[in-house]
């Protein structure tokens, strides 16, 4: 994790992304997936540029179950983002910088 996302589980999903006063980007992703390992990184410099704005939090989906099979997420990488405790967009796959930048930008 970077200075500027935190990890979250099944039991802190509620007060971390749900209860959140600012939009949160929720990455699901799992230690076996190489395009996890590749986006996070890219993950990683988007929070530092936009850290005032956005929340970056990630979930790993082998240790938390129940919160990728709640909100559908079928494959990793799947990004959510969150705004008022409800799911405003979703990207899936491996981003650049550059898409990642504006799909945040786009949706808060």
């Amino acid at each position: 994790m970077s200075n500027h996302t935190k990890a979250v589980t099944d039991a802190s999903f509620e007060q971390d992304v749900l209860n959140s006063t600012k939009p949160v980007l929720v990455d699901f992703w799992a230690e076996w997936c190489g395009p996890c390992r590749a986006l996070t990184p890219v993950f990683n410099d988007v929070a530092e540029s936009h850290h005032e704005k956005v929340t970056f939090v990630k979930i790993n989906i082998d240790e938390n179950p129940k919160t990728p099979s709640k909100y559908g997420v079928m494959s990793i990488p799947t990004l959510i983002l969150f705004k008022n405790g409800l799911v405003e967009a979703t990207k899936m796959g491996l981003q650049t910088k550059s898409e990642l930048s504006a799909f945040v930008d786009g949706n808060i």
